[in-house]
């Protein structure tokens, strides 16, 4: 495998982990990937939830449980921390402010464009800022916008497809329209983004995630410009994932019909597993009373079937039955609980063979 260079950090093993809220990746699962040559990646959202203990004022748990994860991590590895921040969260700036001041490694964030994110980059800080796309045309705008108004490039932008797990930049039409699968997006991505670059004497690597299960699907990725893979799904059934034995094992249990598109109460579609909740949300038995959080910036409590925040986090915490688990579309293809160790050995094995494959395959060809 190549390694993955971001400016000065260098990922042995060019996986990202992808953030997932609420609590699923925590500083036990950033951590271990960290440790074994990826980059870990701790979500935001949702420790506001997960932290109550510390306050009952969501906004200032938040920001406690994020240097808490992050001093966790710290302790337990000397890998690339990041942290993933969502433009929708009515605390973004808060844990924007925070990931830098903790010295998290790099910030990716997405769920909106995040157009200010270089205004919160003090100068000296180390923090890397990497956002997350859905569209050649979205990575050049951004590209532009932090350029003309920060005198900023990115350092890394991930380009998500529609196959991803959570929340999706896509219109649900859009989700199964061969026009935006991202073995389409990432060499139209790479190409605009690589010209930004030569114009500006810099060069900015694409990651690219959703969908992305196994080494031959990093391979044939990279093989068309990406520089490195985002993967969420897979590392659900890890020993070190952070959330309950009972959310990892409702992967296990799935089959392909289990994965479902749903309407968030955030106003975006996004892949889960069905459950009851799911079921009784269709079915127009559950309504919020009231919001807790104050989570999301384009939640509406009037309008909600349910409060997003408290089902994730009962899942999270194992309660399925009061909440689903968000996931990617290769989901049901989990079968066992792994370590990050083994998982990642498997993933640098499948590829190495598949690289050995189109090495021998190019050989051939130019011999004939």
């Amino acid at each position: 495998m190549k390694s993955l260079k971001i400016g000065n950090l260098c990922a042995s093993v060019p996986i990202v982990q992808g953030g997932m809220g609420v609590g699923i990746s925590l500083a036990g699962l950033a951590s271990a990937v960290a440790d074994e040559g990826g980059i870990g990646v701790i979500s935001s959202a949702g420790l506001g939830a997960i932290y109550n203990d510390y306050s009952k004022d969501y906004r200032a748990a938040s920001i406690w449980g994020l240097k808490q994860e992050l001093r966790k991590a710290r302790e337990a590895t000397r890998g690339i921390i990041g942290v993933n921040v969502m433009v929708a969260m009515s605390n973004f700036a808060d844990m924007v402010r925070t990931a830098v001041a903790e010295k998290a490694d790099i910030i990716f964030s997405g769920a909106g464009l995040p157009l200010n994110l270089p205004s919160f980059l003090p100068e000296g800080a180390r923090t890397k800022l990497a956002p997350i796309v859905s569209s050649a045309r979205a990575a050049a705008l951004l590209c532009r916008k932090w350029f003309s108004e920060y005198h900023y490039v990115p350092d890394a932008i991930v380009v998500e497809g529609p196959k991803a797990g959570g929340h999706l930049g896509y219109k649900r039409e859009q989700i199964e329209d061969a026009d935006y699968a991202l073995e389409k997006l990432v060499p139209e991505i790479v190409k605009e983004v690589d010209a930004f670059g030569a114009e500006h004497g810099c060069h900015i690597p694409v990651i690219a995630g959703g969908g992305i299960y196994t080494g031959e699907d990093i391979y044939r990725i990279m093989e068309l410009g990406a520089e490195g893979v985002q993967m969420g799904t897979r590392f659900v059934t890890t020993e070190e994932c952070d959330a309950d034995p009972a959310f990892k094992q409702s992967y296990i249990d799935a089959q392909p019909q289990d994965i479902e598109i749903i309407e968030s109460p955030v106003g975006m579609p996004g892949r889960a597993l069905r459950s009851s909740f799911l079921e009784r949300v269709k079915e127009g038995l559950k309504r919020p009373k009231a919001c807790p959080f104050d989570c999301i910036k384009t939640c509406d409590v009037t309008h909600s079937p349910y409060c997003i925040m408290l089902a994730l986090y009962n899942a999270f915490k194992g309660k399925l039955q009061n909440g689903y688990a968000f996931c990617g579309a290769n989901a049901w293809r989990a079968e066992k609980i792994q370590s990050v160790r083994e998982l990642i050995a498997s993933l640098r094995d499948e590829y190495d063979k598949f690289s050995l494959r189109g090495t021998l395959q190019r050989f051939g060809t130019a011999e004939r």
